[in-house]
């Protein structure tokens, strides 16, 4: 098996700063709400019916699923942005393909979800079609003390955190990593195979992380952090990357040339990923009784926990979903 230093878990990857104390997220499914920000209004006409949906403890392509057959349509005639956690309160926008149809809200209930905005639009929602992400979160059982997280907090608002994917691309336990090892050691991990698709990203989300991860040992070690450098999402073409970031990025993905070449056979192209993420419209609440109130706004593709995980050690309730 092919691991890093750091195996395939997402928790040993080095940290920015050192934790402030420890909390519980998710005890229960309301103190973990997400609302996707389309970043666009949908033009009022056009083939495709936008619907901002609310969903409770449900999985986003369930609900894309009952959604094309209430409407009765393809499943593939339905769009969506991204997938919205499960174990949450969400709010996400689908689009359904309905030339010279007009179908209403109430055609198109269901218990599993609540409708809150419907509008026509001449486009299908694609993937990563959204701006970003805004969340609101309830940390439990806060232990540390409240000043110093605060201002914490209001520093990562002001510099960034490690842009990390995090745990969720990787699956329980780096399942999706483990899985992505097998495929590339059989030679199946290929981007027109049925399936793969996951395991495909989760190979490229943890070379980006092996490199980010460099750069954050260097920096403790002494050196200045790139806060405008990028990071590798690796695939055919050739790298952007210059003279000390090339080094960097040469050096850490050396031994890793059997998932490079997969990635590069797979049909992604060469990307970059910024090494910062930096958290917008933030605010701090104390709620008493060892309860902490996070709110922030996110770009596309990019983790809370990444900016969880720089305040403190995060643990989750026993019964709680991943």
């Amino acid at each position: 098996m092919h691991e890093s230093e750091f195996g395939f878990d997402f928790h040993r990857l080095p940290r920015m700063f050192q934790p402030l104390g420890s909390a519980q997220i998710r005890s229960c499914t309301a103190d973990f709400q997400v609302d996707e920000i389309l970043g666009f209004e949908p033009s009022g006409d056009g083939e495709h019916l936008f619907l901002q949906v609310r969903k409770v403890d449900q999985n986003s392509l369930w609900v894309a699923g009952l959604l094309a057959q209430l409407a009765g349509i393809d499943r593939r005639d339905v769009g969506l942005c991204g997938l919205k956690d499960r174990a949450a309160v969400t709010t996400q926008w689908f689009s359904l393909h309905l030339p010279g149809r007009t179908l209403s809200a109430a055609d198109l209930a269901h218990p599993d979800y609540t409708i809150m905005t419907a509008a026509r639009h001449h486009k299908k929602l694609r993937r990563g079609a959204h701006s970003g992400n805004y969340f609101n979160l309830v940390l439990r059982q806060v232990s540390g003390d409240i000043a110093a997280l605060e201002r914490r907090f209001n520093g990562i608002g002001r510099h960034g955190v490690p842009n990390y994917f995090a745990e969720q691309r990787f699956g329980h336990a780096g399942g999706n990593l483990h899985e992505a090892q097998r495929l590339i050691d059989s030679g199946r991990l290929r981007g027109n195979r049925r399936g793969t698709g996951m395991y495909l990203s989760a190979a490229r989300a943890w070379l980006f992380n092996l490199v980010l991860a460099k750069y954050i040992a260097n920096h403790l070690a002494g050196d200045e952090f790139p806060d405008a450098e990028t990071g590798p999402l690796w695939g055919r073409g050739r790298s952007s990357a210059q003279g000390s970031a090339r080094q960097v990025e040469d050096q850490v993905l050396a031994d890793w040339g059997e998932w490079r070449h997969a990635l590069e056979h797979a049909g992604l192209t060469q990307e970059r990923r910024n090494l910062r993420l930096l958290p917008g419209n933030i605010d701090f609440k104390y709620l008493g009784e060892d309860q902490v109130r996070l709110q922030f706004e996110l770009p596309k593709g990019c983790f809370a926990t990444a900016v969880l995980r720089e305040m403190g050690e995060l643990f989750r309730h026993q019964m709680a979903s991943l």
